[in-house]
């Protein structure tokens, strides 16, 4: 059921942008576990210049499976992997350098961390996106850029060839200041191969970065834009053609590092640090890549993966049971019923997106009283109030045609906790349309 102010649209305006299914399937999603593994793992660093030893590369007892494992239990729909980072490594056997794991120790020379990686996810029904640096410190034809377009091309081609559907590939800005690579034929490759794959950032983007990396969106969190953030060390921002459907995806790793560093558990987030994270983007309407990186062994780190467990399984215990109302309009406001009263400290309202992002801003009332009030809404707005007993709501829209798909309800009364993405998306209110 979708309900709102039957309000027309304004004169000969055009309407909203509108996401395409897959656009709209990746909001869905909502949280993915963002893997940096690599070369640089194991030499303390977070960014190398493309020289380190291949022979360096020696994970004793890397295992794909724990990493999908760790994040399927964490409620996450999908995963991000460092396939190469801007030291140049490849985490899988290109034909294209010798700067990979083909050149490691690792399983004699033999071994494929996309390949490990990608049945996993396949096994679990968990999404697999990958990361392919643009700008590369080890190849030597990166300062002839048409030589090295061609590079890029082979590296992108192999990685969108061999290891199955692909949800994302994540093209990251830094270090590309200033750079033009050969964008229409990246986006070539990308349509003839993984046409349903989300791109991030840049290219032809159909989702963007949030422009930090401390995982927060803000609101109103609006998914149309006409640019985009390109890099942390870069203020500009790259003009899109024209005005596109972009939304945000909020990156942050759960220390203070992307990488596993030795030595550095004490940058390691707190539950209540990641939850604040949680509620700032992806209950803002955002999506959320939380950064869990495996370390030297090739195993999630166990304070990583116990403190990660513990945020989704409180995350779970707010909001994993939600009472689903049924919508009515009555006059401007819409009515949510619960059909009985029921014990509220969070409530989340989701926007009817498939004719696009029309909620300009929201009001709910209980007893007359206001609660809760915000701009966007979007695919999920989660809000948390002071515990009221309440059998309905009444929700008043802003905007041109705005209409909310669902409206949902949870609280300490809830019963048997399930993880934040106990249906579509990390979000309560799995199922409900």
């Amino acid at each position: 059921m979708t309900l709102g102010p039957a309000t027309p649209l304004a004169g000969p305006a055009a309407p909203p942008l509108v996401p395409t299914p897959e656009q709209l399937a990746w909001q869905e999603a909502g949280f993915g576990i963002f893997l940096h593994f690599g070369i640089n793992t194991f030499n303390g660093v977070e960014w190398s210049d493309g020289t380190l030893d291949p022979a360096t590369f020696r994970p004793a007892r890397l295992d794909a499976r724990q990493w999908v494992r760790t994040a399927a239990e964490a409620g996450a729909q999908y995963v991000v992997l460092t396939a190469k980072h801007h030291d140049g490594f490849c985490l899988w056997p290109t034909e294209t350098t010798a700067y990979s794991v083909a050149s490691s120790p690792w399983k004699d020379g033999a071994g494929d961390v996309v390949a490990e990686l990608a049945e996993a996810c396949g096994e679990a029904g968990l999404g697999l996106g990958l990361y392919l640096s643009p700008w590369d410190r080890n190849a030597d034809c990166y300062e002839q850029p048409a030589d090295y377009d061609s590079f890029y091309l082979r590296q992108l081609a192999e990685l969108c060839t061999r290891y199955g559907p692909l949800c994302e590939l994540w093209f990251d800005g830094a270090g590309s200041e200033g750079r033009t690579y050969d964008w229409d034929a990246v986006m070539d490759v990308i349509d003839r191969h993984q046409p349903d794959a989300m791109v991030f950032n840049m290219g032809r983007p159909t989702i963007r970065w949030v422009g930090n990396e401390e995982g927060l969106a803000a609101d109103p969190c609006r998914y149309v834009t006409h640019s985009t953030d390109i890099s942390l060390y870069d203020d500009g921002r790259t003009e899109l053609d024209s005005a596109a459907y972009l939304p945000p995806e909020c990156d942050v790793p759960i220390r203070g590092d992307w990488f596993w560093q030795p030595g550095n558990h004490d940058t390691l987030k707190s539950r209540e640090e990641l939850l604040e994270i949680w509620y700032s983007s992806v209950g803002l309407g955002a999506g959320l890549l939380l950064g869990v990186p495996p370390d030297r062994r090739g195993l999630i780190d166990d304070a990583d993966r116990n403190r990660l467990l513990s945020f989704a399984a409180e995350l779970g215990r707010r909001l994993g049971d939600p009472v689903s109302a049924a919508l009515t309009a009555e006059g401007d406001d819409l009515l949510a019923d619960f059909g009985r009263p029921v014990r509220v400290d969070h409530v989340e309202l989701r926007e009817d997106l498939a004719r696009g992002q029309r909620v300009d801003g929201h009001e709910v009332w209980a007893d007359g009283r206001l609660i809760a009030s915000g701009h966007t809404v979007g695919v999920r707005r989660v809000h948390r109030v002071e515990p009221l007993t309440v059998r309905e709501l009444r929700i008043r829209l802003t905007g041109t045609g705005a209409r909310l798909a669902s409206v949902n309800a949870a609280g300490p009364t809830a019963g048997p906790a399930a993880g934040p993405a106990a249906g579509p998306a990390a979000g309560p209110a799995a199922g409900v349309s």
